[in-house]
């Protein structure tokens, strides 16, 4: 079975909608209500898509949006609304370029200058083997003396995403254009809910892979919407 969202922590669901279904904000905050018993706010996640003949116009129509933010009286980013407005190339390259740069200045100051460190993973794996030889806490402890995660702490790079940033720039960018589109669960049209099967990495991949599939899959008038769970 999926594992559950932790509710401690903000995560991100793309709930779909089938052509012609009731999509608005109400429609998009009762699904996440009914699978997740949560409620949420909108998320502006994704680029906003102008046809090339009309763009002029469309810029500063917000039709078939939902929640959109405007710069200059132009639409640029919005929650969701129908894929076929929302630039999901661009919201993923977006956040390829973005992650790249990280990687890359992790590379620079942290991978330069530090030995590679066991990752919050093993420890985590550990303290779920036997509680009672090592509490939660010391695991922590014992993961953020490490040299390493320090540099990164000191820094402000999540440590808690090292195992991402040590397994090399491509992996650590693709994992993130993916969470882009889909965050952290993805929501279907006949309302089946998406999570990856443990917290580990390679889990995610696997989630993030069959949610964008199924994000491929979807027809330009079916819907998306964003809702951010506190």
């Amino acid at each position: 079975m999926p594992t559950p969202i932790p509710q401690s922590e903000q995560v991100v669901v793309t709930v779909c909608f089938a052509p012609g279904e009731d999509a608005d904000w109400f429609a998009a905050s009762e699904k996440v209500n009914d699978l997740l018993h949560a409620n949420g706010t909108p998320a502006r996640r994704y680029h906003v898509r102008h046809r090339r003949l009309i763009g002029w116009l469309t810029r500063f129509l917000g039709y078939y949006l939902l929640d959109a933010a405007r710069r200059f009286g132009a639409v640029t980013m919005a929650a969701g609304g129908r894929k076929g407005r929302l630039d999901l190339t661009g919201t993923a390259a977006k956040a390829a370029n973005d992650a790249a740069l990280r990687w890359r200045a992790w590379n620079t100051h942290i991978a330069a200058a530090t030995r590679p460190a066991q990752p919050w993973e093993d420890y985590l794996a550990q303290h779920h083997a036997d509680p009672t030889k090592l509490r939660l806490a010391e695991a922590r402890r014992r993961f953020e003396q490490q040299p390493r995660v320090l540099a990164m702490l000191a820094l402000s790079f999540d440590p808690y995403e090292l195992s991402v940033y040590q397994a090399g720039e491509a992996t650590y960018v693709g994992l993130h254009w993916r969470i882009a589109l889909i965050g952290d669960a993805l929501i279907t049209t006949d309302g089946r809910l998406l999570t990856p099967a443990s917290d580990s990495v390679a889990d995610q991949f696997r989630f993030l892979n069959d949610a964008c599939g199924y994000l491929r899959s979807l027809q330009s008038r079916a819907r998306l919407c964003a809702v951010a769970i506190a």
